[in-house]
C-alpha cells in the first residue's frame, strides 16, 4: 500500500514519511525541491527498506497540483494511495495589504486549493478499498484571527470534520492535525523572528506526527497535538471573540 506526503522533505512531512515507512507503507513523497526529494527518498529506501517515487511539484501552480492529482487516481490497485498527509505550507510575513494579491492567491492554492483537490482526487480508490487515512495539517492557528493564514487553517479544520464524519459510513478516516509552534524550517523559510515564543510552546515534529496518526487510527476528526494548545483553544472556544482579538498576538501558529 502506497502513502503520499505533500512537503515531505522536512520538518512535520519528513517525520510522516519516517512514521509511514516505518508501517511498511510505501512513499510517494512531493515537494519541489528535487534534489532534497531525491536524498530524502534514498534514506527511506536504505532505512526501511521501502519503495519511494518522487515528485516535483509547486501545489500553488495549477498544472503542479494536477501532476499529483493524476498519481491518485490512478487505476492500477497494487499502486493506489491508502493514506493521504496534506502537509505542504508556509506563511506570509506582515499585514494582508502589505502583501501583493497574487501572493495571497498562490498563499490559498497550497493551503486550500490542493487539500480540497488532491483528498477528493484520493477518494475513488480509498472507497474502491474501503478503507483510507487522510491527515489535513491544519493548525491552532485555525481557531484564531490573525492572518489569511488562520483562515486558510481554519478552512482546514472544518473541511476535514465534516469529511470525517461524510465519509465514515465509506472506511475512510479524515483527520485535521493542528500542531501550534514547531520546531521546523516553516518559520525560518517565512523569515519570522520567533526568539520571543517562550520554550513551553514549542512542541517537537517527531511528537506531532504521533500524536496525528494515532488520531487517525482512532478515528478522530480534530487532534489537537499538545496540551498547552489545547488550553489555547478551549480559551479560543469559549472567550468571546472581542477579548481574544484583543489578546491574541500577530504570530502565525504552525
Amino acid at each position: 500500500m502506497w502513502a503520499l506526503v505533500t512537503g515531505a522533505t522536512s520538518g512535520i512531512g519528513a517525520e510522516f514519511t519516517k512514521l509511514l515507512a516505518k508501517e511498511h507503507y510505501d512513499i510517494i513523497l512531493v515537494a519541489r525541491d528535487e534534489i532534497r526529494l531525491k536524498k530524502s527518498a534514498e534514506e527511506l529506501e536504505k532505512e526501511f527498506g521501502v519503495a519511494t517515487e518522487i515528485i516535483i511539484a509547486d501545489l500553488s501552480v495549477e498544472n503542479e497540483i494536477i501532476k499529483v492529482e493524476q498519481r491518485l487516481l490512478t487505476t492500477d490497485p497494487s499502486l493506489a494511495v491508502g493514506v493521504l498527509i496534506n502537509n505542504a505550507g508556509y506563511g506570509l510575513k506582515g499585514r494582508f495589504i502589505n502583501h501583493t494579491s497574487a501572493a495571497e492567491v498562490d498563499l490559498l492554492n497550497v493551503l486550500v486549493t490542493a487539500v480540497l483537490r488532491l483528498t477528493h482526487a484520493a477518494l475513488p480508490n480509498m472507497r474502491n478499498a474501503k478503507s483510507g487515512y487522510i491527515i489535513n495539517v491544519g493548525s491552532v492557528a485555525g481557531w484564531l484571527s490573525s492572518s489569511t493564514y488562520s483562515a486558510a487553517k481554519a478552512w482546514v479544520n472544518a473541511f476535514s470534520e465534516y469529511l470525517n464524519a461524510d465519509l465514515a459510513k465509506d472506511g475512510i478516516t479524515v483527520t485535521s492535525l493542528a500542531p501550534g509552534f514547531t520546531h521546523t524550517e516553516f518559520h525560518q523559510r517565512g523569515e519570522m523572528k520567533m526568539g520571543a515564543v517562550p520554550e513551553f510552546l514549542w512542541e517537537k515534529a517527531p511528537e506531532v506526527v504521533k500524536a496525528g496518526w494515532e488520531g487517525a487510527l482512532r478515528g478522530d476528526a480534530i487532534v489537537i497535538s499538545g496540551k498547552q494548545y489545547r488550553a489555547i483553544v478551549f480559551l479560543a472556544r469559549h472567550l468571546p471573540r472581542k477579548l481574544m482579538r484583543r489578546i491574541q498576538t500577530h504570530r502565525v501558529f504552525t
